[in-house]
């Protein structure tokens, strides 16, 4: 991850008043919130796409709900980054949909192309609609060349180069990063050009072999190890007795993103630059 900004995933907004260091949250969690918190530092907001591909198989927020949304995060928290599109992931699973790791997938039952079509689609309606919100486009496919023929799609329907944008999100990658497709697609892209890349929900493993190909990236893999991996809850939340696991904790996740950084950085050594706050 040299030179990289490194995002934590959270599913507390709350934390965005408290941690001190770059966020990622999402607008799932956000949207309820009838106070919002003032952001001590920058901090990115997730569509939810996943989710709300994976429950209904189709977008259930409309994009004006979404803006409407987005611009009061930007004005209530404030230190907004970026924001997500309503993109259309194309994993199998959320297409063809079944089950995958205990959750259940409704299924959109459209193809690659379908999906990258969508995604290009409301980029450019959201872009139409909020020009002054800094959301970034994002590339869509399964296979290497899916990601190239999603690059042309952003030309041909939008006239948008993704190669002179400033970020570009790399969608339906991190279920894969301990495989080698990854690293084909990462590559392909530079090759094309498009080299500012965000990588979502990279974990410990994706971060360590493809961070130094990534402007950017977001995990909240600390939680999922805390939970299913049985860890033991750190030394002072037992003290205090806080709690038999850290899956929703704090200081454990500002542990968790500092060993994965330190462990990033000592895989491709350089000067790591801490993200502005």
């Amino acid at each position: 991850m040299s030179g990289a900004l490194f995002l934590l995933g959270t599913h507390q907004p709350g934390w965005l008043a408290r941690a001190g260091v770059p966020l990622f949250v999402s607008d799932r969690r956000l949207r309820v919130y009838k106070t919002l918190p003032r952001a001590a530092a920058a901090w990115a907001c997730d569509s939810g796409g996943f989710t709300e591909l994976q429950q209904y198989g189709r977008w259930t927020v409309t994009p004006t709900d979404y803006i409407n949304r987005l611009r009061r995060y930007r004005d209530q928290i404030g230190r907004l980054l970026w924001a997500a599109p309503q993109d259309w992931m194309c994993e199998p699973i959320v297409i063809n949909g079944g089950t995958a790791a205990g959750q259940r997938f409704a299924g959109t039952h459209l193809t690659v192309a379908e999906h990258q079509r969508r995604t290009v689609a409301n980029y450019a309606q959201l872009r139409e609609r909020a020009p002054e919100l800094p959301i970034i486009p994002v590339v869509q496919g399964w296979e290497a060349d899916d990601y190239l023929r999603c690059v042309d799609l952003y030309w041909t329907m939008l006239r948008v180069d993704l190669t002179t944008m400033p970020l570009v999100g790399l969608g339906s990658v991190c279920r894969r990063q301990g495989t080698r497709a990854a690293a084909p697609i990462l590559t392909r892209l530079h090759q094309r050009g498009v080299r500012r890349l965000h990588g979502f929900g990279f974990k410990t493993l994706g971060l360590a072999e493809y961070g130094h190909l990534l402007t950017s990236a977001d995990s909240l893999a600390w939680s999922i190890d805390a939970r299913k991996l049985r860890r033991p809850a750190l030394t002072e939340c037992v003290r205090a007795a806080r709690h038999r696991n850290c899956a929703n904790c704090l200081p454990y996740a500002l542990h968790w993103r500092t060993a994965v950084l330190a462990a990033a950085a000592g895989r491709h050594p350089a000067h790591h630059r801490e993200e502005a706050a």
